[in-house]
């Protein structure tokens, strides 16, 4: 008890001094005027701040953009003058003009065709990049591979709906690939005969390996169909696009390289594989 009654006394004298020394230290500093220069430096440090009026942004109504070609539905003469049209900037002289009246009354007849295949999109080549595609380095390494092609060409190639490789075929008969036609359809690449859309371009190489059908019989085949147009005409509902794409969107997990699972059961195809597996998954429910 004696000790601790010592302890508190020796611990508020040292809490007397430490206050004692605390107010002296205070009056010093404020008969010298330290205080107030402190106290005006922070005033002058701290930044005011500003009150923020909330101003309501009126947005216009204007009409959405729509895809013409999507909706099979010609474009205006407005929207394609708007499209093609130069800077107020750019001058013309009335040679150069004349061309380009001409040049957009070409392009405009292009554009309000009903519909362009899939395998002959409409592109607009520069002189400069045709000269590139017709070098012989490009057109001996095109042929290379009859499959997909050996060279990728993200402007004039059109891509595979399963590979999604925009390659120029490897046909050597192909004008468009070969010669840069684009009014041609291309030869290495499908065309479905209803939707015209991208979901019916296949490669020879995937249109073999994924379908059975070879690149030649569906060239002649004027009729021919995709595999999401035989499915949603009724007329094989087993018969599904099986593209990596399109089977997520079932919900399906994508089969990777299944065509050598197939071959070894005796199927044609991964969609032959794949067709027998829904039917007996239906059978199942049943």
């Amino acid at each position: 008890m004696a000790k601790m009654k010592m302890r508190e006394s020796s611990k508020s004298d040292y809490e007397a001094l430490r206050v004692a020394r605390i107010l002296e230290n205070k009056a010093r500093l404020e008969s010298l005027g330290i205080l107030n220069k402190v106290s005006k430096l922070r005033e002058a440090s701290t930044p005011t701040k500003k009150l923020r009026t909330n101003v309501k942004t009126v947005y216009g109504l204007t009409p959405l953009r729509r895809s013409q070609r999507i909706k099979d539905v010609a474009a205006s003469t407005a929207t394609f003058d708007d499209l093609s049209s130069r800077p107020s900037h750019e001058k013309l002289t009335t040679e150069e003009g004349e061309e380009e009246k001409e040049r957009r009354i070409v392009t405009r007849n292009k554009w309000e065709e009903e519909k362009r295949p899939a395998n002959a999109p409409l592109i607009e080549l520069n002189p400069k990049d045709v000269e590139h595609f017709l070098s012989a380095e490009s057109s001996g390494r095109r042929c290379d591979s009859k499959g997909r092609g050996s060279v990728y060409n993200p402007l004039l190639g059109i891509c595979c709906h399963f590979c999604r490789q925009k390659k120029l075929c490897g046909e050597e008969d192909c004008k468009r690939c070969g010669n840069c036609d684009v009014d041609e359809p291309c030869l290495g690449k499908t065309d479905c005969s209803v939707c015209h859309s991208s979901n019916g371009v296949f490669c020879r190489a995937c249109l073999k390996v994924r379908y059975g059908e070879e690149i030649e019989e569906v060239r002649e085949n004027k009729e021919w169909m995709c595999p999401h147009c035989i499915e949603d005409k009724g007329i094989n509902p087993y018969w599904i696009c099986n593209s990596s794409i399109c089977l997520r969107k079932r919900k399906m997990s994508p089969t990777g390289i299944a065509i050598h699972k197939a071959r070894e059961m005796g199927y044609e195809s991964v969609a032959h594989l794949l067709m027998e597996e829904l039917k007996r998954g239906s059978r199942h429910k049943r």
